[in-house]
């Protein structure tokens, strides 16, 4: 039925017994209908809007602070157990001590994790209506989910807080498992949302709309799950461990060497230390599923602009016209990471129109930080599993406790850069190959007053918890006999 015909239906057409002025009225009141009608329409079509790349910045900026609470909400709860079942398997004070200190912390980044987690997910809808209202019904699934697992994290993080004097030593220990489940079970589900707009499936297309939609098909049983979780994982684990030792190492270097600080180094340093190694194969793992399901992100990675055969590696350069100039090239090095071979094709930028390619140094810039950085905290996390195993103690050089203080803030940031390869090498898709971005955002204007707003929020929220954090950690120790300890050795006595 035409639009015309439907509007009139909608609206009523004036019947063989009305007067003219019945039939004028009738039609001036379609007429304002239509207008009204695209004049809503209008405001959210995206086709218009000018303001797409600082919507894109906004969304960045809210993942850019929210990432890293997540990684604590996935990494710390299951250090903080461990740390409470070696009190119950030792009845030693300083790991309930440790446990309870660990508690404050997790809760003050739980707190400000809720505050960019709302935010994010207003800005889902608000940001990009088009994408939640066509495909909301092939995800929404993982969102409800994530949203009980949320609830149910709250609800026994106030019961873990304060059952420290109310429950049962076991009892306690038992309400802190479901804050580590909610935190796995939580970021699962917004992960394999991430997955499936990277590599989508169960639905199909029908007049623009998503039609015989099979959500578990989508989200769970997509084979670019898998790698996705895993990297993610131990990436929680690798930035969970080295802040936590970087705050302790800070405490080294100043003369702060108690058997607390030293236990609590140990601890988050091994969990890193670990999950830096793996990380290694697991980065093998992705690079790999990348170059079979999204070839362009990873022509993009290297700055490959021709499809070719035995592909190289620059390190560092700029990519321009094609190719990157002023980068150290490493033969055929592409291939064989890519496909394990280094004879093997390895697809380039030239394979794509240009307005379906990415960013290619943003990218590239992102791949090379955060493979740079994983690299150097692997090597550090050698050197310490090496000393730990072969002389059963911790390093004892200030060179390796300045670089774990670096550690720290560096596996942030190859956490984001990581991030951005993701998601900035997906575009111009926010659904790879189904929806461009600019298909999805709204046409509604004051993006840049909120942008700005936003960056006011999370400006306050960062120094709020930062002072939290500086008093968790100047804080003295509630046990008086658990301040003894050895100092460090003096720095002429302490080897390179």
């Amino acid at each position: 039925m035409p639009m015309a015909a439907c509007l009139a239906c909608a609206v009523g057409r004036p019947s063989a017994a009305s007067s003219p002025v019945d039939g004028v009225v009738s039609v001036g009141r379609v007429a304002t209908d239509v207008t009204q009608i695209l004049t809503i329409a209008g405001a959210l079509t995206p086709a218009q809007q000018k303001y797409l790349l600082e919507a894109r910045q906004m969304q960045a900026l809210s993942f850019a602070v929210h990432i890293p609470l997540v990684c604590f909400g996935i990494g710390l709860p299951p250090l903080l157990l461990f740390v409470e079942w070696l009190y119950l398997r030792t009845r030693d004070g300083l790991y309930r001590e440790l446990a309870r200190r660990w508690t404050r912390v997790m809760a003050a980044l739980f707190a400000a994790g809720v505050v960019t987690g709302t935010i994010l997910s207003f800005e889902m809808g608000l940001l990009w209506p088009n994408f939640t209202g066509t495909f909301g019904g092939v995800f929404g699934l993982g969102f409800a989910i994530e949203g009980f697992s949320f609830f149910m994290e709250a609800i026994f993080i106030g019961i873990y807080i304060y059952g420290w004097s109310r429950l049962s030593p076991r009892a306690h220990f038992a309400s802190g498992i479901p804050i580590a489940v909610a935190g796995f079970a939580g970021s699962l589900m917004v992960i394999s949302v991430n997955a499936w707009m990277n590599h989508p499936s169960g639905f199909r297309l029908s007049h623009g709309e998503a039609v015989d939609v099979h959500p578990f098909q989508a989200l769970f049983e997509n084979s670019y799950l898998w790698h996705e979780v895993i990297h993610m994982y131990l990436a929680a684990y690798i930035v969970t461990g080295f802040v936590l030792a970087s705050a302790y190492a800070i405490g080294r270097l100043r003369g702060r060497w108690r058997r607390y600080e030293r236990t609590a180094l140990a601890v988050s340093l091994a969990a890193a230390a670990l999950a830096s190694v793996a990380q290694v194969f697991v980065g093998d793992w992705n690079g790999r599923e990348v170059a079979a399901v999204q070839p362009t992100k990873l022509a993009a990675f290297e700055g490959l602009g021709h499809t070719t055969t035995g592909a190289p590696v620059h390190i560092l350069g700029w990519y321009s016209d094609g190719r990157v100039e002023y980068g150290i090239p490493v033969p055929r090095l592409l291939s064989l990471l890519a496909f394990h071979s280094t004879h093997a094709t390895v697809e380039g930028l030239d394979a794509v129109a240009p307005a379906e390619r990415p960013p290619v140094n943003v990218v590239r810039l992102a791949f090379q930080t955060m493979v740079g950085i994983g690299t150097l905290l692997a090597l550090l996390s050698l050197v310490f599993l090496f000393v730990r195993a072969r002389r059963g103690r911790l390093p004892e050089s200030s060179w390796f406790y300045r670089a774990l203080v670096a550690a720290g803030p560096l596996s942030v940031v190859a956490l984001i850069a990581g991030w951005v390869v993701t998601e900035a090498g997906r575009q111009p898709w926010v659904v790879y190959r189904v929806m461009r971005t600019s298909q999805a955002v709204t046409g509604a204007g004051g993006i840049p007053v909120g942008y700005g707003t936003l960056a006011a929020v999370y400006l306050a929220l960062a120094v709020g918890v930062a002072w939290v954090l500086r008093r968790l950690y100047q804080a003295p120790l509630d046990s008086a006999p658990l301040d003894g300890g050895a100092s460090p050795p003096p720095a002429a006595t302490e080897r390179a």
